[in-house]
């Protein structure tokens, strides 16, 4: 059986830090390790990746989709352009420029590599391998508004842009609208199913998939997965997910909600990179992010938490909470030859 030790190192090994070379051979795996640190919705990294000359193509993998949260595929997008947006800054290490756009006709993100003697690492590419959503509280204390400043313009790409929730009026708000969110997703017994099959009870399940969410992460003690799944059906109710959720948000220094002008795959891909953008320079900078994306999860609560957003022909796509606080495990990944396609 695998222990923690085990399972840190797995972590600790897919996230060594990277190369930079500007030799003009262009490392694509690399590239590829760097953007499979990406976010996705339940660490599913739902996402293969073809290679070609100057160009690497990341294609949606529907067999990792999950139907009954993200009915419509929108996070799966979205985590492909978290990919697409690590992907970009790894290039810049090995001085390659990039351009990135949506195919419609494949779904996929096409990212064009050119020579760029003038690209070089960036603070957000080192800060590659340390991002992660830290689901514990935070310190409660606010950010200075340098920091806000930088993580806002972070944030911001075409057609989205970054809403900052900082007040404890707005921070109330949105407890009352995860916990509203949190209500009918928990007591959805497909939704829990669902959540359930991702979850990765000890070091052993987790190590063998490489993906979902690990209990490690958490801080939950390791557990045989036939007694944990009937544990946590006692513990994982609406009551106290709301509980932990509020203590935690009013533990953090702000609530940041993306936006994005359309709602369709290349605005998902978009939001995702707008995303990724904030969370590595909040990696940058010491700040720890985490999802909570209930209320735009339920589709019932969505539209109304938009005219509270006060949102004039606008779509909310991601919410996170975001503040000073400690470091959690990292969440694993899978083989690199697991995710790349055979040409």
């Amino acid at each position: 059986m695998a222990s923690t030790d085990d399972y840190d190192k797995a972590a600790n090994d897919i996230r060594r830090p990277g190369t930079s070379q500007a030799d003009g051979v262009l490392d694509t795996r690399e590239l590829i390790r760097h953007a499979t640190l990406a976010a996705s919705s339940h660490n599913t990294q739902p996402w293969k990746f073809r290679i070609q000359q100057d160009s690497v193509t990341i294609l949606p993998d529907f067999s990792r989709r999950c139907p009954v949260v993200d009915p419509d595929d929108s996070h799966l997008f979205k985590s492909l352009g978290c990919a697409a947006e690590n992907l970009v800054h790894a290039a810049k290490a090995q001085s390659f420029s990039a351009d990135v756009r949506f195919d419609p006709d494949e779904d996929g993100v096409v990212i064009l590599l050119h020579r760029d003697a003038s690209a070089h690492p960036t603070d957000l590419y080192r800060a590659i391998p340390q991002r992660q959503c830290v689901k514990t509280a935070y310190d409660g204390k606010s950010l200075e508004a340098w920091e806000l400043d930088v993580l806002e313009k972070a944030g911001e790409r075409k057609d989205v842009r970054v809403i900052m929730l900082l007040s404890a009026a707005q921070k109330d708000a949105v407890i009352d609208y995860v916990a509203r969110g949190n209500i009918d997703q928990l007591t959805d017994r497909a939704f829990r199913d669902e959540l359930v099959s991702w979850i990765r009870f000890n070091p052993n399940e987790a190590i063998r998939t490489g993906d979902g969410l690990s209990g490690r992460v958490s801080g939950q003690p390791a557990l045989p997965t036939w007694l944990a799944k009937w544990i946590i059906k006692l513990v994982l109710t609406p009551k106290g997910q709301a509980e932990t959720d509020a203590t935690n948000i009013k533990s953090s220094a702000g609530v940041a909600v993306f936006v994005s002008r359309e709602d369709d795959k290349a605005a998902w891909v978009e939001a995702g990179r707008a995303y990724e953008r904030f969370a590595l320079q909040a990696t940058a900078l010491n700040v720890r992010t985490a999802f909570i994306n209930q209320p735009i999860e339920v589709r019932s609560l969505r539209s109304n938490f938009e005219q509270w957003l006060n949102l004039s022909g606008e779509n909310a796509q991601l919410m996170v909470r975001f503040g000073h606080g400690g470091t959690a495990p990292f969440s694993l990944r899978r083989p690199i030859d697991d995710v790349v396609l055979e040409e």
